[in-house]
Formats: structure tokens, C-alpha cells, sequence
């Protein structure tokens, strides 16, 4: 158990909880009938609560929806960083690595993948600062790779929001190269959860080693 004087005083723990419950049933929601079936009055009366008494949580639907955007990118990164646990001889081999975590994610995840990278509902400010950095990361993480192509000693550490920045502003070869390297991957990723390789009798696994190769390829060659 915490030390005595380090837990946190009993009403935030109170607050989080809620907003933790809040979120969940968001997910819910979402799942069930996307981004738009998502309403801070329904979730409230699934948990017995008045509506005007869960806005002391979120102020709005936008803030309970960009609350539930970066805690799924902060997950997907999460499950990037995590894939690079494996020990991996280069940068071609981490890029695997990468690739099947993404995708994996992706699947098991669908509502809150597309939750990313679709508009949920007109007036949203899907570019909020906010947003943005938590895209970011997702960059990081391959920029991090890409900036240490042969080293097997250790895991590569994930570039900071800054230093994302830096390498776009200067268009660095690798952030070009992480760049088409996303651009391919989400497309398949987004092509499979959207049913598109289903709908046209597609082998997605076979397809997805085709495209993973392609990818090393790049790498190897950008080395």
C-alpha cells in the first residue's frame, strides 16, 4: 500500500473514477453506433446520473471525444513501442515489427482506429494541438527506428514532439521516408478493418507480407 500522505485526496480519486466510467461507456457507444452515437445525457443515465451532472467531467461531447482520441493514440503508440521489445537485428526487422503491431492494434481495436483518422462529426477540430501531438507520436516511434537503422545493442529511443517537428521542417530524408511509410500502411490497415480485401476476395495476410516487403525494401535501400 502507498505511504501514508501519498494517495491522492479522496475526491480526485472520486473524479477520475468517474471520468474512467464515462469513458467506457463512450467506448461502448462508439463501438455500437460510431462517433455520432456517442451523447454525454445517454451515458449519463446509464449510470444513474443527471446530464448537467456529468459536465462537471467533460464539458462537452468535443471534450469527452478528444479525451477518447489521444487515449487511443497514446494505446496504439503504446503498442508500437512495445513490439520493439523484440530483439531485432536493424531497422528492416523493426519496421516488421512495427508493421504487424500496427495492423494488430487496428483489428482488434477498429471503432477507435477509424475513430483516429475519420471526422467524427462537422464543427469538430480534428487538428487541434492537442490531436496533433498525439499523431505525433505515432511518428516518433518510427522516426526512432529509422534514426537507428543498424543497431541491435538496444531499443531505438521514439523522436519527441520537437524533434518530429524538426524533421519535418527541415524535410529530412527520414521523415520523408516515415512518411510513406505510414501512408502505406494505414491505407492497407484501413482498406482490411473497412472489409475492402473481403469484399473483393482478397487474402489480407498474403497482401499484407507483399506490402511489409515493400517496406523493408524502401528501408534498406534509404540505409
Amino acid at each position: 500500500m502507498p505511504a501514508a500522505g501519498t494517495r491522492k485526496p479522496m475526491r480526485e480519486r472520486f473524479r477520475e473514477q468517474v471520468r474512467e466510467e464515462v469513458k467506457s461507456a463512450a467506448l461502448d457507444q462508439l463501438a455500437a453506433g460510431g462517433a455520432q452515437a456517442i451523447s454525454i445525457n445517454a451515458i449519463a443515465k446509464q449510470l444513474g446520473v443527471s446530464g448537467p451532472a456529468l459536465y462537471r467531467y467533460f464539458s462537452s461531447r468535443d471534450e469527452l471525444l478528444t479525451v477518447l482520441v489521444i487515449d487511443a493514440y497514446n494505446d496504439l503508440r503504446e503498442a508500437m513501442a512495445d513490439a520493439l521489445d523484440t530483439e531485432a537485428p536493424d531497422a528492416e526487422a523493426r519496421i516488421r515489427l512495427l508493421a504487424a503491431a500496427y495492423r494488430a492494434w487496428a483489428r482488434e481495436e477498429p471503432h477507435r482506429y477509424e475513430l483516429l483518422f475519420k471526422a467524427p462529426f462537422p464543427g469538430y477540430d480534428a487538428h487541434a494541438k492537442p490531436l496533433a501531438e498525439a499523431a505525433r507520436s505515432l511518428m516518433g516511434v518510427v522516426l526512432g527506428v529509422l534514426h537507428h537503422p543498424d543497431s541491435a545493442a538496444e531499443k531505438p529511443a521514439a523522436y519527441q514532439n520537437e524533434e518530429v517537428l524538426e524533421a519535418r521542417s527541415a524535410n529530412t530524408e527520414n521523415h520523408q521516408l516515415a512518411v510513406a511509410l505510414w501512408s502505406r500502411l494505414h491505407g492497407f490497415v484501413s482498406l482490411e478493418i473497412g472489409g475492402g480485401f473481403t469484399a473483393m476476395g482478397l487474402d489480407a495476410d498474403t497482401l499484407f507480407e507483399t506490402e511489409v516487403q515493400v517496406l523493408t525494401d524502401r528501408v534498406r535501400r534509404a540505409s
